[in-house]
């Protein structure tokens, strides 16, 4: 007989949309220039980002809406830091536009492939991994720059260029796929029709 699932297997779900829940706060504490509130709240999104992935994949409570509930977070996270500091005259709008578009890119593909060819989860490819843990140490940065010393004037824009250079291969890299898999699928169908 089967044992009943465990109730703390929504856990790490429950963890990711608290992280969506304290994107609140830290805009908050940069827009009112709080910045060691703002980091002591980064600090906790981090823990919270890597205890979640430890128990999904620890305790096999992994699930496709985790996964998409913790891509989520980290984009609000990152998007709304990425906002802020371009409010308060860190980084220049152009940058925030096209770490967005990237993301709306994403965003928006992954639903039309869904609708349209099939479900299709996106699997971050290594360019893509990249492009996260840059636009994580540039937005560290960014707050370092608003609160606490100031950051070299070539070190940020040698990281806002190595973004945006990951922008586009990612984002040309989900395009590519998209059409692969829509691609497969069509044959496939094709095939079936003609009873290949």
């Amino acid at each position: 007989m089967l044992r009943p699932a465990s109730p703390l297997r929504h856990l790490p779900n429950l963890i990711s949309a608290l992280r969506m829940v304290l994107v609140v706060p830290i805009v908050w504490a940069l827009l009112d220039r709080r910045i060691e509130l703002a980091i002591g709240l980064f600090l906790v999104a981090g823990v919270s980002d890597a205890v979640d992935g430890f128990l999904a994949k620890q305790f096999g409570w992994a699930s496709r809406l985790g996964g998409i509930l913790d891509a989520l977070a980290d984009k609000f996270l990152l998007v709304s830091t990425f906002f802020c500091l371009w409010w308060l005259g860190v980084f220049p709008g152009w940058l925030v536009l096209w770490v967005l578009a990237r993301d709306v890119l994403i965003v928006g593909g992954g639903i039309v492939y869904n609708l349209r060819i099939g479900p299709f989860v996106p699997e971050p490819s290594p360019v893509s991994k990249l492009n996260t843990f840059l636009q994580i140490v540039l937005v560290a940065l960014g707050v370092v720059h608003l609160g606490i010393a100031p950051v070299a004037d070539w070190l940020l824009q040698v990281l806002m260029g190595a973004v945006v250079l990951t922008v586009f291969f990612s984002g040309a890299g989900y395009v590519r796929e998209w059409t692969r898999r829509a691609a497969v699928r069509q044959r496939a169908r094709e095939g079936a029709a003609h009873g290949e």
